[in-house]
């Protein structure tokens, strides 16, 4: 198995789109050495859209752009390899790409042989300009069964949107990870809004082929390709617990050449980390609160391997709560014998044992996230 938890990684595109080059790449690879991000377990680095010239060579295959990357992708690629990194790159399912460049219809299996040849480890498969008459669900097949015929362990992210019900058919594709959603931009509405929608997806989430909510905007600060209005640092907490909770690949946006000490924190909490990473794969589950707004109200509980359990409140309307989760509709029934011994992650606090339920007070926006451990009461 290529992957068997969340990938975790970082990708070219929401800060800097077409603005991409080979001295950019090797930045970037030092960068997720240099600040910890490789240690942390990011360890995909992915050049998005744009790479290559506006038409396919004498023998039908992808070039790069050689004013972009002039050493070519092969040495870009040992070059992220030389880090302790895997390397990432983008292709799609349609005549042209989303930006109007060389795509892979058609020629799934010569590019695919490209892309082992240069060392890839990860592609982005995305759902632009598909001829009408072909349906994702083929297209994505075909190019599933020629990454896993071209002689090299790639990574497969069907970038398809979650069109055409794709939570029913992508597992057959071979697909590692599957987009859900539309195209994340840095404000709250677009994480308010991908995280209202994940809810019906849970279920069809898990290990082999992980629902992918789009790359986080974590850090941006309504800068670069996709900035919008940006965010606050609550926000981006929010974001990166939501994420990591519904089990999502984490792959970063911002220019982590320049992250603040605050964004460092964020992406790299050993304690958020662990639960998206936890080898069960569990999804979690919602658990109702006796007031109106469906999800501002709700706690999302996930079971982790070796018997823990990590609660997430998240706040996502615009006045404060304090909601209240009794344990018995978690499974700690009242003659159980059992409590629950309380971690406060992001204020890392230890919050003692707690018998009869939690309650924790949440401004608009913000989260709280614990990790709980089943202890005799």
């Amino acid at each position: 198995m290529i992957v068997k938890t969340p990938p975790l990684g970082w990708n070219s595109w929401n800060t800097f789109g077409s603005n991409i080059n080979e001295q950019l790449i090797r930045e970037m690879a030092d960068a997720m050495v240099e600040t910890g991000l490789r240690d942390a377990g990011y360890e995909y680095l992915v050049i998005d859209d744009c790479w290559s010239l506006r038409e396919r060579n004498e023998k039908d295959e992808l070039v790069a752009d050689p004013e972009k990357f002039p050493s070519g992708m092969k040495a870009v690629a040992d070059y992220v390899h030389s880090k302790g990194l895997k390397f990432g790159m983008y292709s799609c399912n349609g005549t042209l790409t989303c930006a109007g460049y060389p795509s892979s219809f058609d020629h799934e299996f010569i590019d695919a042989k490209t892309f082992a040849d240069w060392g890839v480890d990860f592609l982005k498969y995305d759902n632009c300009n598909r001829p009408l008459s072909y349906s994702g669900r083929l297209l994505y097949k075909r190019m599933g069964l020629a990454l896993a015929n071209c002689g090299r362990d790639i990574l497969f992210s069907a970038c398809n949107w979650g069109a055409e019900e794709s939570q029913n058919w992508i597992k057959e594709t071979g697909a590692h990870m599957w987009r859900s959603t539309g195209d994340i931009n840095d404000s709250w509405a677009s994480i308010k809004d991908i995280a209202e929608k994940q809810v019906r997806l849970l279920p069809t989430n898990g290990q082999g082929c992980f629902n992918d909510m789009d790359m986080l905007v974590v850090g941006m600060g309504g800068k670069g390709n996709v900035g919008m209005g940006g965010c606050t640092l609550e926000e981006y907490r929010t974001h990166f617990s939501v994420w990591a909770l519904f089990g999502s690949p984490l792959m970063i946006g911002c220019d982590i050449r320049n992250m603040s000490q605050e964004i460092k924190d964020i992406l790299m909490n050993k304690e958020i980390l662990a639960i998206n990473q936890d080898p069960a794969c569990r999804q979690p589950f919602a658990v109702p609160m006796i007031q109106e707004d469906w999800f501002a109200w709700k706690a999302w509980v996930r079971y982790l391997e070796g018997g823990d359990i990590a609660v997430g409140f998240f706040n996502f309307g615009d006045t404060p709560l304090y909601p209240t989760l009794a344990l018995t509709e978690i499974g700690l029934g009242r003659v159980s014998g059992k409590a629950l011994r309380v971690r406060d992650i992001w204020a890392d606090k230890d919050l003692g044992v707690r018998k009869d339920h939690l309650s924790v007070y949440m401004e608009p926006h913000c989260c709280v996230m614990l990790r709980c451990s089943v202890v005799d009461a």
